[in-house]
């Protein structure tokens, strides 16, 4: 952080005031500043006091300013302790309590680590599998083929933990914003179960079917829709690569920004620009494996899904849990009462019930439901990520990566 305390003559303090405000920041007195022993009316001291915790865990200014903006300091409130920010405010507090405990204060943010060649490998790792698992899918048959498919499922589901466990995109030691909302894992475990068997199932069930289980193939009476699942495990090393590269330059916009607006200012376009670079790979992942199946692309499905699952996680890697749980259900749910729609219509009296599928159906084919209902929740989580990720308190402490 550049900029130093201003915090005016040692020699003269403001007059006493009463604190005001759930912060415990005194109340301004404009009377003229008098000579009083030092300490007598300290501001900084009474906010310190207010928040000794934080001071005391603190491993650098910047964390301190983090959870001042988390209490709802802002650069106004900081003018009032004749600092120009919160920034500036935080480096004096943490000048201060580490002269206390004997510990040399850092005026530079805490790095983050390089992408070693472990998590980079790492994200190569569900792509792998998942195109082996494809592979095997289409040069076996009968019960070899369900055995080759069930061990492909456990294979890239276990890549794709290996993944969220280490590197840019886990989770760490930070601490959420609230209790861990369950069930989120399950909510994208249904919505790539959907990606994979729903288009096909739902054609089949606007037209009277299906007639026989799927068959690991795409031409089946239930047909697979593997094209853009494969491009979503391929796009997980972009997802990584993207993920820390929005990290690193976060951290750098910190030691450079005079101010929590000018940070903010500074780190939206980043967010959006990794944003749409991560969907720009997906994209050509996704024309690729159309490519090499000889199925269609399913951009739009692929696309909406895959926004929806970084965004997911960028937030929750930086401590968000409650946003992306809701948006992952929300599109989960209206993906299955899609389909319960479709199915209950067939029931004597409930044809109504699929007039608003078979309008979409027949705007924009099987695959509007997913790309309806994941890109909604997409672009709610992209709004939400524009005002929290740009937040300094979302990137107060680098995550430790293996």
């Amino acid at each position: 952080m550049n900029g130093s305390g201003q915090s005016g003559h040692p020699g003269f303090t403001a007059a006493p005031a009463l604190p005001a405000g759930d912060l415990g920041e005194p109340a301004l007195d404009r009377s003229p500043f008098v000579p009083s022993r030092r300490g007598a009316a300290d501001p900084v001291k009474a906010l310190m006091h207010r928040h000794r915790e934080l001071c005391e865990r603190a491993v650098d200014p910047l964390e301190i300013a983090a959870g001042l903006e988390a209490h709802g300091v802002t650069d106004r409130t900081a003018a009032r302790f004749r600092h120009r920010d919160v920034f500036s405010l935080a480096e004096e507090m943490y000048a201060r309590i580490s002269r206390d405990t004997g510990t040399p204060p850092r005026h530079e943010a805490a790095a983050v680590p390089l992408l070693g060649p472990g998590p980079a490998g790492l994200g190569l790792l569900p792509g792998a599998l998942c195109a082996a698992a494809v592979a095997g899918l289409r040069l076996t048959e009968g019960r070899t083929r369900l055995a080759v498919a069930a061990l492909g499922v456990l294979a890239v589901g276990l890549g794709v933990r290996a993944v969220l466990r280490h590197g840019p995109l886990s989770t760490g030691r930070r601490t959420p914003d609230g209790p861990h909302t369950p069930g989120t894992r399950a909510w994208t475990c249904l919505l790539l179960a959907y990606a994979l068997f729903g288009d096909g199932l739902f054609g089949a069930a606007v037209i009277g079917g299906p007639g026989a289980l799927p068959d690991g193939t795409a031409a089946g009476a239930w047909p697979l829709t593997t094209a853009p699942v494969l491009a979503l495990a391929l796009a997980c090393a972009p997802a990584v690569w993207t993920a820390h590269l929005f990290a690193v330059h976060a951290r750098r916009r910190v030691t450079t920004s005079r101010g929590l607006e000018e940070f903010a200012a500074s780190v939206r376009p980043l967010l959006l620009g990794t944003f749409g670079l991560f969907l720009c790979a997906l994209t050509v992942l996704d024309a690729a494996c159309g490519a090499a199946l000889g199925e269609p692309a399913g951009y739009a499905q692929a696309l909406t899904l895959g926004a929806l699952l970084l965004l997911a996680r960028l937030l929750t890697v930086h401590g968000i849990t409650r946003a992306p749980a809701v948006a992952l259900g929300a599109a989960a749910t209206a993906e299955v009462t899609a389909q319960a729609g479709a199915f209950a219509a067939r029931l004597p009296g409930c044809r109504l019930l699929a007039t608003p599928v078979d309008t979409l159906v027949a705007a924009w084919g099987p695959g509007g439901v997913q790309t309806l209902a994941c890109g909604a929740a997409a672009l709610a989580l992209l709004v939400h990520a524009s005002r929290t990720l740009t937040r300094a308190s979302a990137h107060a402490r680098a995550e430790e990566q293996p």
